[in-house]
């Protein structure tokens, strides 16, 4: 079983949240860098861009394909992890630490009622 730690929130596209007060940091679960395999490259968005929950944010290329990345809640990016262009596998080493994309400033609430929690989120898992 994947590892789902349970300060995260989850979406069903397999990405991570970390609310902290009205910013967040965002990344892709552990069963998500398992399933693409060895990430070789990761596209993100500039600062200041502004998206909907739901919204295609980026790209994340491995070995096996090409995923699009969706941000869990609206906002405005105010950082992107530097260290991934030059170290994409991070995101394979440490998905939930190290390896985080970006940080955004959250919106409201808008696309906090879809999270799921770590107990949710696994028993999606199981279930697909």
């Amino acid at each position: 079983m994947s590892q789902v730690p349970d300060d995260l929130l989850y979406t069903k596209e397999h990405e991570w949240i970390r609310i902290e007060g009205s910013k967040a940091y965002i990344g892709i679960t552990e069963y998500a860098q398992k399933s693409l395999g060895d990430i070789v490259y990761v596209e993100m968005p500039n600062i200041d861009d502004e998206f909907e929950s739901g919204e295609e944010f980026g790209t994340i290329e491995s070995v096996k394909a090409v995923s699009p990345l969706y941000l869990p809640v609206g906002g405005r990016v105010i950082d992107f992890n530097q260290e991934l262009k030059d170290r994409p596998e991070l995101v394979n080493e440490d998905c939930y630490d190290e390896g985080w994309l970006i940080r955004i400033n959250v919106r409201g609430e808008e696309g906090q009622e879809d999270l799921l929690s770590a107990d949710e989120y696994e028993e999606f898992l199981k279930e697909s």
